[in-house]
């Protein structure tokens, strides 16, 4: 009853807090912002909230905000209920029930056995093997929380076959290489992670740019290879070994026996590798046929549920997570409202001082400004979704108030708040891994920071040569 009464009292203080933040914001607010600015920056900071210590679930908060926004009249209900309308939500709602659809076969758990089988006899080798098996998997499943909630079952199996000792090096080095290649994973692919496809639908609506999925590639992958070592040789520099945990012959005769437990390939795998590969291609070749990507991802999952032809039950297909689909149409919602407010353009006009804007002239001290802004605000709210429809609009806005291309520090604000290392909330990996309990939240404070700077360093090296190479700044 304690426990009980103790949760409800949590629950109503996290609530009021929320309330108090909304009314602090509208009467804090100067008249500079009109009373549609100062009710979408109040209801936006009682949304943040609410989701960063999530009383209620995050898909009830996405309607309560929506409500806000309607009952207040913020905008046009049109503008209000776009993001249920917009492509980047069937993208996502395609992209939830292909990883349904895939992982109703065995197609994922022997490509894992069969990398841990090759590379996990070893502690380095299989550091490396949880961080590489996510990279792999974004290309076919577009979600962080489902590549990494693939990964962990095998990653705690290991820890259990190899005995590793609670709060020992081997298990935090082990859960945290999930988490951190979860969380690296999202950066190369645009369809691997929600914070990308807001991105790319942001700058096409407000700053009329169109990123297309082979070019978000082109434009992340040198940063993508050079996170993916940097992170493996951090974490194994973080959490030394001594020589007894260095080797590990029984993991590899747990996958063989897992492998011929699996048995030969068989159709529904066959089936499944063809359609993946073919919305790959769909996705890769958009300048050609114009297509937006959400719709090759919903004719994979019109391929993957035809009877006969399929590999997965509708019914099974369907069964997805609706949080996460009005978290997104909200957020998606309530920065198009946000900018048609008037709230991003106000804030936009305050940053607007002469001395920033000569500041943001500069291409690559402007990417380096905007990396330090998103890493703040991103820590400050958790929330990836949101910190990118809140954040990418202003800076698109200060960028063309100082008529500079807002392509470059667009794009690198929405990559940049994909990457959270330092605290659990931070990202889906770290929660899901956190939630195993086998690593607390201060395991996440030194490698995650370790791991926050490499990411500015690493963003603004490519920055300085290859998006300067390829035209991007």
């Amino acid at each position: 009853m304690k426990i009980v009464k103790n949760k409800d009292f949590k629950t109503y203080a996290y609530i009021s807090l929320a309330i108090a933040g909304f009314l602090f914001m509208f009467f804090l607010l100067p008249d500079t912002f009109s009373t549609s600015a100062k009710l979408m920056t109040s209801i936006i900071t009682f949304g943040i909230i609410l989701w960063s210590l999530e009383p209620i679930p995050i898909g009830l908060t996405g309607l309560i905000i929506l409500l806000l926004m309607l009952v207040f009249n913020i905008a046009d209900s049109s503008v209000i209920f776009s993001g249920f309308a917009s492509p980047a939500t069937y993208l996502i709602v395609a992209g939830m029930m292909l990883a349904t659809a895939v992982n109703d076969t065995s197609l994922i758990k022997r490509m894992t056995y069969m990398i841990l089988k090759k590379w996990g006899s070893s502690a380095k080798g299989l550091l490396g093997s949880v961080i590489i098996i996510q990279q792999i998997q974004s290309f076919f499943i577009p979600s962080t929380a489902v590549r990494t909630a693939l990964v962990v079952p095998v990653s705690t199996m290991i820890i259990s076959t190899v005995g590793a000792k609670p709060g020992s090096n081997f298990r935090k080095m082990i859960m945290l290489g999930v988490a951190f290649g979860g969380v690296i994973s999202g950066s190369a692919v645009m369809t691997a992670a929600i914070g990308n496809i807001l991105t790319v639908e942001i700058l096409n609506r407000f700053a009329g740019v169109s990123i297309t999925y082979f070019q978000w590639f082109f434009y992340t992958f040198p940063l993508w290879f050079i996170l993916i070592p940097a992170i493996w040789i951090l974490l194994l520099k973080v959490f030394p070994l001594p020589k007894e945990q260095q080797y590990f012959p029984k993991i590899e005769e747990q996958m063989q026996i897992k492998l011929e437990e699996l048995g030969t390939v068989n159709r529904q795998e066959i089936i499944c590798m063809i359609i993946l590969f073919f919305i790959v291609v769909l996705w890769l070749t958009e300048p050609v046929h114009g297509m937006h990507p959400s719709i090759p991802a919903l004719i994979g999952v019109v391929l993957m549920t035809l009877p006969k032809i399929g590999i997965a039950d509708w019914e099974s297909v369907i069964k997805i997570n609706y949080n996460t689909i009005l978290l997104l149409s909200v957020t998606l919602s309530m920065g198009y409202t946000f900018v048609d407010s008037g709230a991003a353009d106000t804030i936009s006009d305050y940053l607007s001082v002469p001395s920033f804007m000569e500041l943001i002239q500069n291409p690559l001290l402007a990417v380096f400004i905007v990396i330090l802004m998103a890493q703040l605000f991103h820590k400050m709210i958790s929330n990836v979704s949101t910190a990118v429809v809140v954040l990418v609009p202003i800076i698109i806005s200060v960028a063309q108030n100082a008529g500079v291309d807002p392509l470059a520090i667009g794009f690198a604000t929405g990559l940049t708040c994909v990457f959270g290392f330092m605290f659990v909330v931070e990202s889906m990996s770290n929660l899901l891994v956190h939630s195993t309990g086998m690593i607390e939240q201060r395991d996440f404070l030194k490698p995650g920071l370790y791991a926050t700077i490499i990411t500015i360093i690493a963003t603004i090296v490519v920055a300085a040569t290859w998006w300067r190479w390829i035209g991007l700044i």
